[in-house]
């Protein structure tokens, strides 16, 4: 069933689209009076509704049912993510979003290529955040996953050691995997940390041990940066019983 966001919880018992979401419903879906789609108020809440009025850029609906949203994972996960090259960024959001990340932190690290300037970030920023909302609509999310501006390495080492797991994916990590750091835990938040195509300069890691995160590894495999979000996400859902 077709599914869209709005900002507030609904007073009353009607729902009213408009934007882009309603030229969606009424020039892309061709959806008709009396056809029914999930609206989700962005607060874990999804309401079941019935077309009543189609306008070209005004859709009016009507509530049946209400019901918490299923789409959220029992964690909080936090993916920090250094700007990669080309469009690298859009596939990891639209994959974070699916695998049930509760916000992307883009930082630019020491060998990051890609340092786009304050317009051009600016432009991306807001492409990642459309894309973040196309996501979680079509893999039925509670929320749209928030997509953070831009940080300095420190900053988001700042705020990623915050969280009850603070996992920084190193790629010459031999002793510590980030299974057996999650396995049989109790997981409330985590926050992943994951490098450039070039991996992280020595200084960045100390700066990230001194924080206290935990460095850990995903394998004997060197994983592209794009790849490795997928495999550590997966493996935070699985041992906090999301998947």
């Amino acid at each position: 069933m077709p599914r869209f966001f709005i900002d507030e919880k609904p007073q009353g018992e009607n729902i009213t689209i408009t934007g882009e979401d309603a030229h969606h419903i009424t020039k892309v879906l061709r959806m008709k009076i009396n056809e029914q789609l999930v609206i989700c108020d962005s607060k874990g809440n999804d309401y079941n509704c019935q077309i009543e009025s189609l306008q070209k850029d005004c859709v009016c609906c009507k509530i049946i049912e209400t019901t918490q949203s299923v789409g959220e994972a029992k964690t909080d996960v936090i993916l920090y993510m250094a700007l990669p090259k080309g469009d690298k960024m859009d596939f990891i959001i639209q994959k974070a979003v699916e695998l049930g990340a509760k916000k992307i932190v883009p930082y630019i690290a020491k060998r990051s290529v890609s340092r786009p300037d304050e317009k051009s970030m600016h432009k991306k920023c807001d492409r990642w955040r459309k894309i973040a909302k196309e996501a979680a609509m079509q893999s039925g999310r509670g929320i749209i996953p928030e997509v953070c501006d831009v940080l300095s390495f420190k900053d988001a080492v700042k705020q990623a050691s915050e969280c009850q797991f603070a996992l920084f994916l190193y790629e010459n990590e031999q002793e510590t995997s980030i299974k057996n750091v999650l396995s049989k835990k109790e997981i409330s938040s985590v926050a992943l940390m994951i490098g450039p195509e070039g991996g992280f300069d020595e200084s960045e890691v100390k700066l990230a041990v001194n924080a206290n995160m935990k460095s850990v590894s995903l394998g004997k495999r060197i994983l592209r940066c794009e790849t490795a979000p997928i495999v550590s996400l997966s493996i935070v859902m699985y041992e906090s019983g999301s998947i």
